[in-house]
């Protein structure tokens, strides 16, 4: 999942040992396969900001900053975004 130049920022913040997660990152991976697009995967633990915004909503998916989804992939929204 990679991308050059400018484009959506898609992020997936998540924690370790979290199940959930694992399983928004591949099902994500998958629908987004040979749509050139790179996901940023990031520790919500890494900072208090950040843990403060969506620890408790992990998994979450970001696009340019904005949560699109969070707990499951919601594969019709991204339909619709992309």
């Amino acid at each position: 999942m990679s991308r050059d130049g400018a484009g959506p920022r898609l992020a997936v913040y998540t924690r370790e040992g979290c199940a959930l997660c694992e399983e928004m990152i591949e099902a994500l991976g998958a629908k987004l396969e040979g749509r050139g697009l790179r996901v940023a995967i990031i520790d919500v633990d890494a900072d208090a900001a950040t843990r403060a915004r969506f620890g408790l909503m992990v998994p979450v998916l970001t696009l340019d900053g904005n949560p699109v989804c969070n707990g499951r992939l919601d594969p019709d929204v991204l339909d619709d975004l992309f």
